[in-house]
């Protein structure tokens, strides 16, 4: 398999505060260097903290949560509701609330 350098992205994990190059180049290609990456559905950020997979997740999840709520104060068939409530439950699905 074969590795394209100009999709590779560089994200430094590391508590310490060491000097890292500026620039990283594999085979002429500068790699970038990002803050925040989404691996797997999950965006995840160079101090290992979920606050922007939770912004992501509240930011998806708003609009969806309003429409609701208008729907709801419309007088909208229960059974609407319901089905309504079905979707945004697919949509949620991959959502873990830690407490």
């Amino acid at each position: 398999m074969n590795v394209n350098f100009k999709k590779t992205k560089e994200m430094i994990i590391n508590t310490s505060h060491c000097n890292f190059p500026d620039k990283l180049s594999v085979a002429d290609v500068e790699i970038e260097r990002v803050n925040v990456s989404k691996l797997l559905g999950v965006h995840i950020n160079q101090s290992l903290k979920c606050d922007d997979h939770v912004s992501a997740i509240c930011n998806k999840a708003a609009p969806r949560i309003y429409y609701f709520k208008q729907l709801k104060r419309s007088s909208v068939d229960r059974d609407d509701l319901y089905h309504f409530t079905l979707l945004l439950s697919d949509q949620f699905s991959n959502i873990i609330i830690i407490t």
